[in-house]
């Protein structure tokens, strides 16, 4: 499986060269079903998703990976409830609620305030209305995911 993950990525980031797309994780089931999660920093949209698609498709077919054309492929983001994975998924998030679990599994929820290379910056409101707002650093290596919380 290794060896296609490593073939799709070496076919797909031509395909992302100039555009603000960016591979957050390629899978592939023994049913070679191959799933490609992509990001992009304005949004990634449904034309986005089925152009990338259709070139990647094409591709991996004039590969001749699977000689019997034998694979399916499937190109979308992540997903709302997926934990953010990289750097760039945390910057193009500053300013939306974030709930972050740290490696001793205890979970804080605030606003996403700032990111640098080594942590992120939490606005975290009090449980009441009168308790002070706390400005939480929270460096990457103690996060054990992190997850946007959409609101409604």
């Amino acid at each position: 499986m290794a060896e296609i993950i490593e073939k799709v990525y070496s076919l797909l980031e031509p395909l992302l060269d100039g555009t603000d797309m960016f591979i957050v994780n390629i899978k592939v089931k023994p049913t070679n079903n191959i799933k490609v999660y992509l990001d992009a920093d304005s949004g990634f949209s449904i034309n986005k998703s089925s152009s990338i698609n259709r070139k990647l498709y094409a591709a991996i077919e004039a590969e001749a990976m699977f000689p019997d054309g034998d694979f399916s492929l499937e190109v979308s983001s992540p997903g709302v409830d997926e934990p953010i994975t990289q750097l760039r998924q945390y910057r193009k998030n500053v300013g939306r609620k974030l709930s972050v679990t740290d490696n001793e599994d205890k979970e804080v929820t605030g606003m996403l305030q700032e990111v640098t290379e080594e942590h992120l910056v939490l606005e975290v409101k009090g449980k009441k209305a009168k308790d002070p707002v706390v400005i939480m650093e929270i460096p990457f290596v103690n996060i054990k995911k992190a997850i946007v919380q959409i609101i409604f």
